[in-house]
């Protein structure tokens, strides 16, 4: 992806901590996801300003994600030892949930919230830890109805990117940074993910290879019964299905007798999955390309939207030469690697599941019982009469925005300008008057489509200005599309206004918009930076109906235009790559900082201070992610800055086990040679205390006796 198409996305951050330690982290995972990401922190410890601010940061954030970042303790005045520390920090949520709720319903880019772990010393206390967890829990369920909030937990942390150690108190005492950044790495990776599926148009569709994929062996040689349902294929399976519960359709692709496989389904009744959770397959000896390009012609979905998953490298690439669309994932040729492998795909992420989604499968059952109804008919007409359509065009419910916002970032074919917007965005564009939507629900016989059409519109001048026109593809060829046309029209009529405009915006997949748009009888008025606009007289859309059969002129010269960029989108994000070579913490940092020196082996002919030269240059160089500093290299000449300064004393403290005053960072010139000697002298200062020590004990325990007898001998010893 070239730097002029990648997209641009702003993440505001507030926290009730200092959290800059996390931008190298979200800077470093926008490179890898091809994005340009400008990070911007809200002032230190701004959380409620921020959110109640309609001038803030967060308020003022249009193209992209906020990010809230609280440790609850951190309302609290001294959390260690506050009797009130309870109704204190009950009130403080309350408060908390108040400004989200409200800063919810305004903001124009979505939130992520994340409730970062207590320390140890607040949850020292078993009071204070149950009222901790009480109060997270509280918080998640608050934020299950607003639907333009989205929580990153520290349970999903610790269980996709567990670090060893979460706090550093001392850096906490130094400047208020109180994870590690083995923490700040892992969380800024989470964060990521969760701006990831915002941000990413949705994979639709998971094309399943059966043989040594699903399960162990090779049903056509082991026979249906000799296949193994291995831990590692069960996990698939179970993976599978739930990305089936969420609403993903899945499909088989494999080489194989058709008896075979549906013999080892039926054979194998405790399998996770099972025959019914397949909408389609292609079971058969044909390449497994040729095989999705049916599917997608089945289901009437872009290429785009699949998924493979296959065992086979080979399989995966040649589907990839064909159809560089599809998102190829070869599985790991260990099998122990496949769960984590599969569990870190963030291709697979998904924040919020819609009734749509849930229904999405019923939905393509009863499109199977259409399509059949179709092949009995006589003609189209015929069809078309026996559907019993009904189409609602009106003004949408509360409930209904996440869907809108999921159909402006899922619908490619029937889209005139292919905007892919979030909810908040979608919310603030009708809110602020910018623009007026109208839901189109559509049923007909055979069951409910559910919500599948969304305009945006405005009125300029004497004309309705089309923002977004867009249909679900499963209700295409039916003549909603002109059912909704014709709305436009009568709206037009009601206000007073003579044209409906519809800019269209060519792209890779929406060909069927341009051809609805080309046969509906007017050429396109202008040409410019790749958009047309269709000007319809009010009157003329009014009127607008489906004529099936009607000749459409062709659309060549439009298609020949240059498509507009295409989204961000998974042929240019290295989903495998991720899955297999970033998903732990040490290998995020390592690759976030890969200037930085290993630890170098002590050798007895390394003198000690050479040694402690060595590991502070590391130390160094990790912190300011540059090559190994000279000995006199003053910090702050070579990027280095306070925050950065608080981690670096705290990664002293931890490895040498010395206490320092921040005051050495600013006392002078501060280098790797005078913190040496910092650590130097406090080393010497503690083994003269500890002899000292050793003495105090050694002479508490001597008799009275031996004390005189010592004193006598030294009152006998020569004078000098």
């Amino acid at each position: 992806m070239t730097p002029e198409t990648a997209p641009v996305y702003r993440l505001a951050i507030c926290a009730t901590f200092t959290a800059e330690p996390i931008a190298p982290v979200l800077s470093f995972w926008a490179a890898q996801l091809g994005w340009t990401c400008n990070v911007q922190f809200a002032p230190y410890h701004q959380v409620f300003q921020q959110l109640l601010d309609a001038n803030g940061l967060l308020a003022g954030n249009r193209t992209g994600v906020n990010l809230v970042l609280v440790r609850l303790e951190d309302w609290l005045r001294a959390p260690a030892a506050n009797d009130a520390a309870p109704a204190e920090l009950e009130e403080h949520v309350t408060q908390f949930l108040a400004a989200l709720h409200a800063a919810a319903r305004s903001f124009p880019s979505p939130i992520v919230v994340c409730p970062c772990p207590p320390s140890p010393a607040f949850l020292a206390d078993s009071e204070r830890a149950a009222l901790h967890a009480r109060l997270e829990e509280r918080v998640a369920a608050s934020l299950v109805t607003a639907t333009t909030v989205h929580l990153a937990t520290a349970a999903e942390l610790s269980e996709l990117y567990p670090v060893d150690e979460v706090h550093d108190p001392h850096a906490d005492d130094l400047g208020h940074v109180p994870y590690t950044a083995e923490f700040f790495a892992a969380l800024g990776t989470l964060l990521m993910r969760k701006v990831h599926a915002l941000r990413v148009p949705p994979f639709k569709v998971i094309v399943l290879d059966c043989d040594d994929t699903l399960w162990k062996g090779v049903c056509g040689e082991d026979g249906p019964q000799g296949i193994a349902l291995d831990a590692p294929r069960r996990a698939v399976q179970e993976f599978m299905a739930a990305q089936h519960a969420s609403g993903r359709l899945l499909c088989l692709a494999s080489k194989n007798n058709l008896a075979d496989v549906l013999d080892t389904f039926r054979m194998n009744p405790r399998m996770p999955l099972r025959l019914d959770h397949f909408t389609s397959w292609r079971i058969n000896w044909e390449p497994k390309a040729a095989g999705l390009a049916e599917l997608a012609e089945e289901l009437e979905l872009s290429l785009a939207s699949f998924i493979l998953v296959d065992d086979n490298p080979k399989e995966v690439s040649e589907v990839a030469a064909s159809h560089p669309e599809v998102l190829g994932l070869p599985l790991p040729a260990d099998a122990e690697q496949i769960a984590p492998f599969l569990r870190h795909v963030w291709a697979f992420d998904q924040l919020r599941v819609t009734a749509e989604d849930q229904a999405r499968n019923l939905l393509y059952a009863q499109q199977a019982e259409r399509s059949r109804a179709r092949s009995q008919s006589a003609s189209l007409e015929e069809f078309l009469a026996s559907l019993a359509l009904e189409v609602q065009v009106k003004q949408p419910l509360d409930s209904e925005w996440t869907r809108i916002a999921q159909l402006t970032q899922r619908t490619n074919q029937m889209n005139f300008t292919t905007i892919r917007r979030t909810e908040s965005e979608v919310r603030a564009l009708c809110g602020s008057g910018e623009a007026e939507c109208l839901a189109v629900h559509v049923r007909d016989r055979f069951g409910d489509y559910g919500l599948a059409g969304v305009v945006l519109f405005r009125v300029e001048a004497a004309e309705l200005l089309i923002d977004t026109f867009l249909l679900s593809c499963r209700a295409l060829g039916r003549g909603v599309e002109h059912r909704m046309m014709a709305a436009l029209g009568r709206l037009a009529l009601d206000c007073g206004l003579t044209l409906v405009e519809a800019p269209f915006v060519r792209t890779a997949g929406n060909l069927p918009a341009l051809l609805f748009l080309e046969s509906a009888g007017l050429a396109f008025q202008h040409v410019e930076a790749g958009k047309l606009s269709f000007r319809f007289p009010a009157t003329y859309a009014a009127a607008m109906r489906y004529r099936p059969g009607r000749s459409v002129r062709s659309a060549a010269p439009y298609a020949e235009m240059p498509p507009a960029p295409a989204p961000d989108r998974s042929a240019r994000i290295p989903y495998v790559r991720i899955a297999t070579d970033l998903r732990d913490v040490p290998s995020i940092l390592r690759a976030i900082s890969p200037v930085a020196v290993q630890a170098p082996e002590v050798s007895p002919a390394v003198p000690p201070r050479a040694d402690l030269e060595q590991r502070l240059r590391r130390i160094w160089a990790e912190t300011l992610a540059a090559d190994p500093p000279g000995l006199n290299e003053d910090f702050f000449h070579l990027g280095g800055h306070s925050l950065l300064a608080v981690q670096l004393m705290s990664r002293v403290r931890r490895e040498f086990d010395v206490e320092l005053s921040l005051e050495l960072v600013y006392s002078g010139a501060f280098t790797v040679t005078a913190l040496a000697d910092a650590i130097e002298l406090k080393e010497f200062e503690r083994s003269g205390a500890e002899e000292y020590e050793a003495l105090l004990r050694e002479l508490e325990g001597l008799t009275d006796e031996q004390v005189r007898e010592l004193l006598a001998r030294e009152d006998e010893m020569p004078q000098p």
